[in-house]
């Protein structure tokens, strides 16, 4: 039987570009991993090998650290765009370009007179930022997120009322830990307009803020239920976003069996915990502004 080549991409992967901006002794630090994947006439170097239409992933490494010296490196979002724009524009056998980006965080290290440091950082142990940009020559979308943002509400919580079966031996919970670490990806309404194009950095910060508000403010009768809520206030606050997704594995907390040491192990008496790593529970979903489209991969993974 014949056979016809599907759906392919090349690129440099895990690109890892850390600019530095001095403002007098004052220094700056954009820490990013950036992967590039290009897509459009290949059937030949498919099929006979001939690299007349591919330009060297070497090439597509280079490009991204002049451009991070050319350009600057502002936000995430917007060196994607520089750098998809420059491969599907300047390159014929190019049609379509996909630049993913994980951002690393630093915070600046006091001095110790209480000062905050001018060229000293530490890396900050929270989450790391996420942001995709594809273009066709055409059509914008950018999608940006986090992951690895570990949360805990230590009351507010409950889980009862659920279906039981004889394979049931769960017990309803009254006052529980609420636990998981969050990945989200939003989907941007940008269509490409430089004069609507959102502030970047702004509505990282907003978006974040909202997911956490969400989170420690709903009291929350089943994960789902803040899942849904948490996208739900980004969508109403941040008109620039469509689409939200969460992947939410739920860090179970249960009750240590005191008993046999005579000790009594309740709430109301400062609990004590074991943390469960695995087996989780997995909970996933999309919040979608009323008349929206779903986009966004069900599998985060594939984003």
């Amino acid at each position: 039987m014949p056979t016809i080549l599907g759906q392919n991409q090349y690129g440099k992967a895990e690109n890892r570009v850390v600019k530095i901006t001095r403002d007098g002794a004052t220094h700056h630090i954009k820490d990013l991993n950036v992967s590039v994947a290009l897509s459009g006439d290949m059937e030949e170097v498919h099929y006979s090998g001939s690299n007349a239409n591919v330009l060297p992933t070497d090439t597509t490494r280079n490009t991204v650290f002049a451009f991070a010296k050319e350009h600057g490196v502002e936000s995430a979002e917007q060196f994607g765009i520089h750098l998809a724009r420059h491969f599907v524009t300047s390159q014929r056998p190019i049609h379509r370009a996909r630049i993913r980006i994980e951002e690393y965080d630093w915070e600046r290290i006091a001095t110790s007179d209480g000062r905050e440091g001018k060229h000293s950082f530490v890396r900050k142990g929270q989450e790391t930022r996420l942001t995709q940009v594809t273009y066709d020559g055409e059509t914008w979308e950018v999608v940006s997120g986090l992951k690895d943002l570990t949360v805990l509400n230590s009351t507010d919580s409950e889980f009862w009322g659920y279906v039981k079966d004889k394979y049931t031996t769960l017990k309803e919970a009254y006052d529980r830990i609420l636990a998981t670490s969050v990945s989200a990806r939003w989907r941007f309404n940008w269509t490409g307009d430089a004069e609507r194009m959102p502030d970047w950095e702004a509505s990282y910060g907003e978006v974040r803020k909202h997911l956490l508000q969400a989170f420690a403010e709903t009291y929350s009768l089943s994960l789902q239920q803040t899942l849904y809520q948490m996208g739900a206030r980004i969508i109403d606050h941040r008109g620039e976003v469509d689409e939200v997704r969460f992947s939410l594995p739920n860090s179970h907390h249960f009750l240590v069996d005191l008993e046999p040491f005579g000790l009594k192990n309740d709430t109301a008496d400062g609990a004590v915990y074991v943390a469960a790593d695995r087996p989780y529970g997995l909970i996933e979903g999309t919040v979608l502004r009323d008349g929206c489209e779903a986009r966004i991969p069900a599998d985060l993974t594939d984003l």
